[in-house]
């Protein structure tokens, strides 16, 4: 089988790759601030995280982008200087990407967790790009549906009104919610993001780039606001093998609730469950990672690359 993470290596230079023992070490004396109940509180369906792991390869990127994020203030508030003005406080952005089922929502309220527990910024939102999808409705009347989470499933525009108000700083900004028990938006609810001091935003397509534009007149990308962005890599297998695990734990759990968008799938049995879940992302999840997800790989600043049994084997990290 080909090693993607050596392939990866090879095929991106700016990235220098670290072995977990060895980013392990780069923890230093930064404090375990996670306890188990936090664990179980942010730990995704099916995902075998544990406190170990958080030590080894969270704590270390904990104290990283604290680095960062304290260079950040201290260049913001020296431009100020310079310029003799009091601006609004602009929150540090960090971008997580990554294929469905890798663990992107573990690894960002991980993070949010460690990163509000530094002194320097204790005030850390979360935002998931899932809410910035448009309503069913619409995509049944574009023919979208098989296409939902494919970058033309989103509504770009809002995206980009979001992340410029929020690096404007400006105040109280709305971010749509999204119900994975309907599996829509939900209408008239939101997310008031006020002026935090780090923003994390996780989505399978943060870090998608558009066409160039003809007539030199382009728009911004979601990912031209990040400070920071993250990467969560796995080998295809192990991505649909984790999928489909999810699959057979939701058909158990909250599929049976009636009010389940997939409560249909409830009554499968092993084999039709398996064969669903298997035809659902080779139609669709698959497409998308290979169309558009693992394309935008090189783009992020650090990459978590995780092995079969979902815990991260190695850490790629661009050069500056």
């Amino acid at each position: 089988m080909i090693d993607l993470a050596e392939d990866f290596a090879r095929e991106v230079s700016p990235f220098r790759r670290f072995a977990k023992q060895e980013w392990a070490d780069l923890r230093a004396d930064t404090p375990m601030t996670l306890t188990s109940a936090d664990l179980e509180e942010v730990r995704s369906l099916n995902d075998r995280i544990d406190l170990a792991e958080v030590e080894a390869v969270y704590l270390p990127m904990s104290r990283l982008l604290n680095l960062y994020v304290q260079a950040s203030q201290k260049l913001f508030h020296a431009s100020n200087q310079f310029l003799h003005i009091t601006d609004l406080k602009v929150p540090y952005v960090i971008g997580i990407a990554g294929s469905v089922a890798s663990g992107k929502s573990t690894t960002a309220r991980i993070l949010r967790r460690l990163l509000s527990r530094w002194p320097s910024h204790p005030k850390v939102d979360l935002v998931t790009t899932d809410g910035f999808l448009l309503p069913n409705a619409v995509l049944e009347r574009e023919g979208l549906m098989q296409r939902k989470g494919f970058p033309e499933s989103y509504d770009l525009p809002r995206i980009l009104r979001f992340m410029s108000d929020i690096k404007s700083g400006e105040r109280d900004v709305e971010a749509p919610l999204y119900s994975h028990l309907t599996y829509d938006v939900l209408k008239d609810e939101t997310q008031v993001v006020d002026q935090p001091d780090i923003l994390i935003v996780e989505g399978i397509n943060v870090l998608q780039t558009g066409r160039p534009p003809r007539d030199g007149r382009g728009i911004p990308n979601t990912s031209d606001f990040f400070d920071f962005s993250i990467f969560i890599d796995a080998d295809e297998h192990d991505l649909r093998t984790w999928y489909i695990e999810r699959f057979f734990s939701l058909r158990n759990g909250a599929f049976k609730d009636p009010k389940s968008y997939f409560h249909r799938y409830a009554s499968l049995s092993d084999k039709e469950a398996e064969a669903t879940a298997t035809r659902i992302w080779n139609s669709i999840n698959l497409v998308n990672l290979k169309e558009n997800i693992l394309p935008t790989r090189p783009r992020a600043d650090l990459v978590l690359r995780k092995g079969s049994d979902h815990r991260v084997r190695s850490v790629f990290l661009r050069r500056l």
